[in-house]
């Protein structure tokens, strides 16, 4: 099949979110100027460069199923931590995608035990085996068919990396032993678990 963007596909849902995955899932904490804590969950989120490291995650739409608290935090404060979803978190990190008004704490929401960071102010969910401390650096505004909605791609410089000791193997991150979540289309998630090498031809 072959639908042009904007016309009629002829399937039950849109299938865009399907044809890109899986999608790696940054679980985003910010502080809002007043300092209320939020927490959220973001599909569209990636690793964008290592020297220096970067991250972005992309919030769309319009609320209270689009943009949520984080980006506005992260431009009024400068600060965000990306904590790493795992398969033994997927509970708490779907009840943190829930549409809370600003006010409303989603570590609580999920029963999730908050951890001081090092160099940033936002918390890091304690259960999570990775965290990234970041720093904002820039938003690059997106085009959104959604009147009176925003579509716009966070990107942070990654300046502490927290890595749980017990999930280093040989001094590398063990992924099968970690299971991070990834999202897919629709309401599926996958999880990785099946790890194999493959080295880049010279």
């Amino acid at each position: 099949m072959f639908h042009k963007i904007g016309e009629p596909h002829g399937l039950p849902h849109d299938p865009f979110k399907s044809c890109v995955v899986p999608r790696p899932i940054g679980w985003i904490s910010t502080l809002s100027a007043d300092g209320i804590v939020n927490l959220a969950p973001y599909s569209f989120f990636n690793a964008l460069a290592a020297e220096p490291p970067m991250v972005m995650f992309s919030t769309n739409g319009k609320q209270p199923f689009g943009p949520k608290d984080s980006l506005t935090n992260v431009e009024a404060t400068g600060e965000f931590v990306c904590s790493m979803a795992t398969w033994n978190l997927r509970d708490a990190m779907n009840r943190t995608s829930a549409p809370e008004v600003p006010e409303i704490n989603e570590f609580d929401v999920a029963g999730l035990e908050m951890e001081p960071s090092v160099l940033v102010k936002p918390p890091r969910v304690k259960a999570s085996p990775i965290h990234l401390e970041c720093l904002y650096h820039t938003t690059v505004e997106l085009p959104c068919d959604i009147e009176g909605g925003r579509n716009a791609v966070c990107i942070g410089r990654v300046i502490g990396v927290h890595i749980r000791d017990e999930v280093l193997t040989d001094g590398k991150v063990d992924i099968a032993r970690i299971r991070p979540l990834a999202r897919l289309g629709y309401q599926d998630y996958t999880v990785a678990e099946t790890v194999f090498p493959m080295a880049m031809p010279k």
